[in-house]
């Protein structure tokens, strides 16, 4: 019988049953296939939902994520506990927690580091997984992708033209008209820090900019996908988001 604290075993695999991690684990999108979708750190708690012949799925519990993950993985790398509860951070407490979130992507900049899509551990990330992990850092969870932290967040209105109503923190999204598949954090004056791809960006985290005069191929390629911005005013409740 598992109590807290018990390691993953075969015979503790059962769906509905929660654990947290002791290692960090590579989440896929499919029960077979290497399409990686997530990652998670130690610590981070998930439950299980079922199985497949060599892939367990969970769902993580913090942002509600879910993925299948090696069994082999997973095996005495995690440990029976409670069911994770959300942090109650007021928009104010997280407003003051903004300048350690962006030292803490100024440093994941300052590693040696590659853009890798579904990465959401250091130091090969993502653009969404850099913006969880930053937040993460600081106790504040927002969801995991990208179009779903846009949704997530409160609107802010911002165009080329017009950046007044930005602040350092903000998260700015991009993307096409139907939806959005980019995101930054705003560091302040129209700057932004994100994680962007080898085709269109630097294959790595770096520093870009929304002023019409930079002429750098990856900003004017960013600006012209410009969608909006938003404000992380909550904490992510752990429920599954579309």
């Amino acid at each position: 019988m598992a109590t807290l604290s018990t390691l993953l075993a075969p015979d503790l695999m059962t769906p509905g049953s929660t654990w947290q991690l002791l290692s960090s684990i590579n989440g896929f999108a499919r029960s077979t296939g290497n399409s990686l979708t997530t990652q998670a750190c130690p610590g981070r708690r998930f439950q299980l939902l079922g199985r497949d012949r060599s892939r367990l799925q969970v769902q993580l519990l913090e942002d509600g994520y879910r993925c299948w993950v090696p069994i082999d993985e997973l095996l005495g790398q995690a440990k029976q506990c409670i069911p994770w509860r959300p942090p109650q951070l007021t928009e104010a407490e997280i407003q003051r927690r903004l300048p350690a979130v962006q030292s803490w992507s100024a440093r994941a900049e300052q590693q040696v580091n590659r853009y890798l899509w579904g990465g959401t551990t250091e130091p090969d990330m993502d653009c969404s997984g850099l913006m969880q992990m930053a937040f993460a850092s600081q106790g504040i969870w927002i969801p995991r992708d990208a179009y779903q932290q846009e949704r997530f967040c409160q609107p802010v209105a911002v165009t080329v033209g017009a950046l007044g109503l930005l602040r350092p923190g903000d998260l700015i999204f991009f993307g096409s008209a139907r939806r959005c598949t980019h995101v930054g954090i705003h560091l302040g004056g129209g700057y932004y820090r994100h994680s962007s791809g080898r085709e269109h960006g630097r294959n790595g985290i770096g520093i870009d900019s929304l002023h019409p005069q930079d002429a750098h191929p990856v900003a004017r390629h960013y600006r012209r996908e410009l969608r909006g911005a938003g404000r992380v005013v909550r904490c992510h409740d752990g429920s599954q988001l579309s």
